[in-house]
């Protein structure tokens, strides 16, 4: 895939359909010592804060990637191309810890110039993030009463912000 630095004033992206439709992977961990993982993403968000560029993202503690991102300061989200979706897909249904999920799907993880998570050769746009902020989702701050029913489990999300310290996309991202 043919992707070029990108401005981070000029990345170009819709805000809802990024992650409600084409979805991101979301790797965590150090890519040269071999120790990550990845997983599919469709909820976040991408904007400003604290004057800086910021991807938002929450993890699930019973996800294998939350080991990663608790213990490493950085990740990296990755879009394929929309005729990949099967592979995001599979990344996102199938745990690393018990499944190779790189010789499944024929993804290409990739060194990253930022951080230490891997991005992917096949995808379109590949943001790398340095964490900055958690926090835990508190059901008694719901103030709608459909959010609830995601967490039959009670297994709420954490919530991560990052810091996007580069961007590498396809001329699509370019604002």
């Amino acid at each position: 895939m043919k992707r070029k630095g990108i401005d981070l004033a000029r990345l170009r992206l819709p805000a809802v359909g990024a992650w409600k439709d084409r979805w991101f992977l979301l790797a965590a961990g150090d890519f040269t010592a071999g120790s990550w993982n990845v997983m599919t993403v469709a909820w976040g968000g991408l904007g400003c804060m604290w004057k800086k560029p910021l991807a938002m993202i929450v993890v699930r503690p019973t996800r294998y990637t939350y080991e990663f991102l608790e213990k490493h300061p950085d990740f990296t989200l990755s879009q394929l191309p929309e005729a990949l979706s099967e592979k995001a897909n599979f990344c996102g249904s199938h745990s690393g810890r018990d499944t190779d999920k790189m010789q499944a799907t024929g993804l290409t993880p990739t060194a990253s110039t930022q951080v230490a998570a891997p991005g992917f050769a096949e995808a379109e746009l590949i943001l790398e993030c340095r964490k900055m902020y958690f926090d835990n989702l508190e059901p008694a701050h719901f103030l709608a009463g459909h959010i609830e029913a995601n967490y039959p489990q009670k297994d709420y999300h954490r919530l991560y912000f990052g810091e996007i310290l580069a961007a590498f996309g396809t001329d699509a991202y370019q604002g």
